[in-house]
């Protein structure tokens, strides 16, 4: 009998214009540098939280308009509503929405990144009929 094989991270790799500059904004979210390239000019970075490991990578973005469909992130998170809070101290207010109870059953709020990478912070709810 085979074992399958485990997957047992995901570490996605965004693309962004100013690398040392997402760090700043991924810091203020309560991630911490993993690892770098050149402190004067990274064009790559990891930032760490918990057991969650983002990838920034710059991108020329050259072709692309702002505000064009950028990917999003969903992360499962039990207490949406106390790390909304620690955001909104941490001043991302201004790319941050209200935490609200969806129709399909979850409690989230998103956050865009400096680069327009979407963050979902959600958990599921209790529905009682």
């Amino acid at each position: 009998m085979s074992v399958r094989p485990r997957i047992d991270a995901v570490q996605p790799v965004l693309g962004v214009r100013d690398v040392a500059a997402s760090i700043r904004f991924y810091e203020r979210l309560g991630f911490a540098l993993s690892f770098g390239g050149s402190p004067d000019l990274p064009r790559y970075a990891a930032v760490r939280r918990d057991d969650v490991e983002l990838h920034l990578q710059w991108h020329d973005f050259e072709g692309w308009e702002p505000g064009s469909d950028r990917p999003t992130y969903r992360f499962v998170v039990m207490d949406v509503d106390g790390l909304h809070r620690e955001f909104r101290s941490a001043g991302v207010s201004e790319r941050i929405t209200p935490v609200a109870d969806t129709t399909w059953g979850t409690r989230e709020f998103h956050v865009q990144d400096p680069d327009g990478n979407g963050l979902q912070f959600y958990r599921v709810r209790e529905i009682t009929s």
